[in-house]
């Protein structure tokens, strides 16, 4: 975390003020504390802040647009996910369809979010993606549904395991608030599907005190059986 907005305010009490404020109060106070613990704590502090401000804004912050475009390409598989499901007629109870179209809204909010952030940064949106759910959705609504709850336990894993290398607050912000409610998709199809107690976070029983994250690799990797190009 050297260097990054969460090192900044663990160790800044008025940065971290300012900070639980812009995301509302005392609800940021409990995520940032389980982020914090999830992530772990870095002593290495060598680097510094100060070492940051010798480079141009674009430049400190390319990691941050790796990181969004990062995001954006999940968000881009998640919303046209549901979208494909829903467009396919296999989920015919009503309200599982319901929860299907609230969280294909929720995703493409977050795919319009993280768009506009990326350009703010001065980057460029990560393209996206051709998919190929045909075959998931072809075995009908057990399938899809299991397969919504492994996306969903996947993304939010996803985003804890960069919170410790963004260096915006505004963007760790950002992160905090989609991380959140990715847990909550996944704790109700989780539910949905039976997941009870299991092990690696699948279930919508937590496998201990702290979300475990993932690195960029292993989710990319998890991924990539749904993307065609």
């Amino acid at each position: 975390m050297t260097d990054s907005a969460l090192r900044e305010l663990a160790d800044d009490p008025s940065s971290r003020k300012r900070f639980f404020k812009m995301m509302g109060g005392a609800g940021a106070v409990s995520a940032f504390g389980v982020v914090l613990a999830a992530c772990g704590d870095d002593d290495d502090k060598d680097s510094g802040s100060a070492s940051s401000s010798s480079t141009d804004t674009k430049g400190d912050m390319a990691g941050d647009i790796k990181i969004v475009n990062y995001a954006l390409t999940l968000e881009y598989l998640e919303a046209e996910f549901y979208k494909q499901v829903l467009e396919s007629g296999q989920i015919k109870d009503k309200k599982i369809g319901e929860l299907a179209k609230s969280i294909q809204e929720n995703e493409q909010d977050h795919v319009d979010a993280l768009t506009d952030t990326v350009t703010k940064l001065g980057g460029t949106p990560a393209a996206k993606p051709k998919t190929k759910f045909e075959g998931v959705i072809a075995k009908g609504p057990k399938t899809i549904l299991q397969t919504a709850a492994d996306v969903e336990n996947l993304g939010a894993a996803a985003y804890l395991g960069q919170a410790g290398k963004i260096k915006s607050k505004e963007v760790l912000a950002a992160a905090l608030a989609i991380h959140t409610v990715e847990a909550r998709h996944a704790a109700a199809l989780n539910a949905l599907v039976g997941r009870g107690f299991q092990s690696k976070g699948q279930g919508s029983i937590p496998d201990g005190p702290f979300a475990k994250p993932m690195d960029m690799d292993a989710v990319l990797k998890a991924v990539k059986p749904f993307i065609a190009s």
